[in-house]
């Protein structure tokens, strides 16, 4: 696996735990969400992998070394990039100085100049743009310029914290295919946390449910669509067929 999480214990203020023992697993290539009621310590869990946050107790292995604690940056260095909820593009710097900050750890002018066209390939709206100020472009462009962004790291793994949140469901729909195309075509590891839990399931390989800062549920995302504990709580009491068929169907809605 590539990532792991035993045990780990974290919040923000001293003695007010959030996480009170969270336990996953990340396999390479796979995408995982994170569902749960707010509170629930869905985005202290990526704040905690990322070095925002430092672990009272537990461990964190990447790639069978261990991260837990590890400055922001040094954790970036391990191959982890990070978006963040809302907006965090620069809006005053254009489309291709945005990029650019992604790649601020490399030296190379040359390798940088391959991963900017990399991404201007797979996401041919920012390719269009790329003079153009991040402030003037849509709240779903802005979010796959912050994908574009974390691409420019060359990431192992990305973890996304609501990426859909404050959008359209049409603009939803493309921030999606895009994180989807991010695993299926550049072979990037993803764990997501999201709002949206039938379109975060419908898009995932595996997912955890998480309540009051522990796993509560962990399986394939296509039966916890159709878990009726999970449809109860956090589907608006419906559920889809339990099948790959069920799953390609909400998948195919997204694209």
């Amino acid at each position: 696996m590539l990532l792991e999480l035993q045990g780990v214990v974290a919040g923000y203020l001293k003695g007010v735990d959030v996480l009170q023992g969270i336990d996953l697993y990340v396999n390479a290539g796979e995408m995982v969400c994170l569902i749960g009621p707010n509170g629930a310590g869905k985005s202290t869990v990526l704040r905690t992998i990322s070095g925002l946050l430092k672990p009272s107790q537990g461990l964190i292995h990447f790639d069978g070394q261990d991260i837990a604690g590890l400055q922001p940056d040094l954790v970036l260095r391990q191959g982890i990039a990070h978006v963040p909820q809302g907006h965090s593009a620069f809006p005053v710097m254009t489309v291709n100085e945005n990029l650019l900050m992604g790649a601020y750890l490399l030296k190379d002018r040359a390798d940088r100049k391959h991963r900017l066209e990399r991404v201007y390939d797979m996401f041919d709206m920012l390719a269009g743009r790329r003079k153009e100020k991040a402030g003037n472009l849509s709240g779903g462009q802005q979010k796959v310029l912050e994908i574009g962004r974390a691409l420019m790291m060359k990431p192992r793994l990305i973890m996304f914290d609501e990426p859909s949140l404050g959008l359209a469901p049409i603009t939803a729909k493309i921030v999606f295919g895009a994180i989807k195309r991010l695993q299926e075509e550049a072979g990037i590891t993803i764990l997501m946390v999201e709002q949206n839990a039938k379109s975060g399931l419908a898009i995932s390989d595996r997912a955890y449910v998480l309540e009051l800062g522990k796993d509560q549920l962990e399986g394939p995302a296509h039966q916890l669509l159709n878990d009726p504990r999970v449809a109860q709580l956090y589907l608006g009491g419906s559920t889809l067929e339990a099948t790959e068929e069920g799953r390609e169907i909400v998948v195919e809605e997204l694209a």
